[in-house]
């Protein structure tokens, strides 16, 4: 792939050229805080965001809801993990160099990438969080692959990928979270319960101060002040 046409005719160069384009046009503050965001800014939100939607997650109703959440939630980033672990030995084998080292006309925003191009880092851990975190919420799941488009945007109008090193990433962090979450889900719910139950830790699983506060039931052999399990489930859901 180094031998890529740079006059343009490769439909890939050319939305290179164009995206990157913008930052010749750009003043060098603009550029400063792109590259910044680009590197940096929008990754720490999806930190933030993944925070956020662990704090919200805990906050349901019983024990089995809340861990199950909180499973999804921390599934996010270990599956960004495990997807940039892929993504070593697919840079191995492609051996994409970077644009800039291949166009000389490329605006080049931030400096030290020495390591090969396909796929994206950046975005692959952007879009594995952003999917992630759309299994276990969609509203959180909606901000998250947002910030990940922004995020593969960014990567190429630094000058530091292709834009199909941008698509490359999207795409393995999506197959990464959706193909091994049924294992992920299977192994981490137990763990979520298990420190659920505990008097010590189980508030990183379950805020018990919101555990429902179930109706009388009605029937016969039920008094009227008979409550529910907090922790039962609503197997009808």
């Amino acid at each position: 792939m180094a031998g890529l046409d740079e006059s343009g005719s490769n439909p890939d160069v050319s939305l290179l050229y164009d995206i990157n384009g913008l930052a010749k046009d750009s003043p060098s503050w603009f550029d400063d805080a792109m590259a910044f965001v680009g590197e940096y800014g929008l990754l720490i939100a999806l930190v933030l965001l993944v925070v956020w939607c662990w704090w919200g997650q805990r906050r349901r109703g019983t024990l089995d809801d809340a861990a199950s959440s909180v499973a999804a939630v921390v599934w996010a980033p270990l599956a960004a993990g495990i997807a940039v672990l892929v993504n070593v030995p697919i840079r191995g084998f492609v051996e994409r160099p970077r644009p800039f080292r291949d166009h000389p006309g490329v605006e080049l925003l931030v400096d030290g990438k020495t390591d090969y191009s396909f796929v994206s880092d950046h975005a692959t851990l952007a879009m594995a969080v952003g999917a992630g975190l759309f299994v276990a919420n969609r509203k959180f799941g909606l901000v998250g692959l947002a910030l990940a488009a922004v995020e593969g945007f960014c990567r190429v109008f630094m000058g530091v990928h292709y834009p199909t090193d941008v698509v490359g990433g999207f795409a393995l962090g999506t197959a990464v979270v959706l193909l091994l979450s049924p294992l992920a889900m299977a192994l981490l719910t137990p763990l979520t319960k298990m420190i659920g139950r505990s008097a010590r830790a189980g508030w990183l699983v379950w805020d018990r101060k919101v555990a429902p506060v179930a109706a009388p039931l009605s029937g016969p052999g039920t008094s009227s002040g008979a409550t529910a399990d907090p922790d039962e489930r609503d197997l009808a859901a």
